[in-house]
């Protein structure tokens, strides 16, 4: 076996690929260019993606998708219409207003807000599972997978890499982490993950979560943030007001052999109670979880 590593600059972050397999440069490879397809497909900020066909016909038309791409916008819409879920796969026009993240980040104004609420209700994705056609019901609605994407290529890479015969592997998408097969690194054969400490500068560590075959996605308001005067807007928001949520919450992180479903739980349960947060982890079979509140406390599932 042989291990390598590779690091590419793509979707907005850093990606770290490792795999220990005989042709560990030809994998390396071609799990770049699967990057770069899934990519051209998902991306709400490449005006040439395909979601951005499917946005740029809202109110117009249906657009046939990849198979693909229907089916993370069809699992997107069922958990953004649950219930007690902060995820919403609609969110893109306040997203694009606000632009967190982005060189021309701004507070858009109340009327903006308000206006851009409207056409943020993910049951107005209306979804043809025959003719794999995606229409936005009004026009000026935007999907926008930032929550979920990551999590749907990282399993699709690691798919592809365990199929292709890899012994161990590992996929870092931007912190999205997902792990398979023993750490060729560790004689115990563990990863270990870990946890940003809210209050300190990236890198620094609150604890350091032990996995194997598993995935570990963190979301945060430490993450992204718009600074205006004394006041601090993050990139999580309230679909409920527009605004960033506000939360005792300084992170959540999930911990699932599926990293679509770390990104789908994370996306959830930021901002809820945090009570209540804990209480749906544990009650879900194939997730555990870590919360740190913003007072440093650490709640971890059972």
């Amino acid at each position: 076996m042989v291990q390598e590593t590779r690091q590419i600059k793509l979707m907005g972050t850093t990606i770290d690929l490792m795999v220990d397999a005989p042709n560990s440069t030809e994998l390396l490879a071609k799990a770049e260019k699967l990057l770069h397809t899934y990519n051209q497909r998902f991306s709400a900020n490449d005006d040439s993606s395909e979601l951005s066909l499917v946005n740029s016909k809202a109110g117009i038309e249906p657009v046939p998708v990849h198979p693909e791409l229907f089916e993370l916008i069809a699992i997107g819409k069922e958990h953004s219409c649950a219930e007690h879920s902060n995820l919403n796969i609609a969110i893109g026009p306040l997203v694009q207003s606000w632009r967190i993240g982005f060189s021309d980040a701004k507070l858009p104004s109340k009327d903006e807000i308000s206006e851009k609420l409207s056409l943020t209700k993910p049951e107005q994705i209306s979804l043809d599972s025959e003719n794999l056609t995606v229409f936005l019901n009004q026009k000026g609605m935007k999907i926008d997978l930032g929550a979920l994407a990551k999590g749907y290529i990282a399993d699709k890479i690691m798919a592809f890499l365990i199929t292709s015969g890899v012994s161990s592997a590992l996929i870092n998408l931007g912190g999205n982490l997902l792990v398979h097969g023993p750490n060729p690194n560790r004689d115990n054969g563990l990863w270990y993950v870990g946890v940003q400490n809210p209050d300190k500068p990236r890198g620094n560590h609150l604890t350091v979560l032990p996995i194997q075959n598993a995935s570990v996605v963190t979301s945060g308001v430490y993450e992204r943030f718009l600074t205006i005067g004394d006041k601090t807007y993050h990139h999580i928001f309230d679909p409920k007001t527009g605004y960033p949520i506000e939360t005792d919450m300084a992170s959540i992180s999930i911990i699932a052999k599926s990293s679509l479903d770390c990104e789908i739980w994370t996306s959830r349960l930021f901002g809820l109670p945090t009570a209540s947060a804990l209480q749906i982890i544990n009650q879900t079979p194939e997730i555990e979880g870590l919360i740190i509140t913003k007072d440093l406390k650490m709640l971890r599932s059972y």
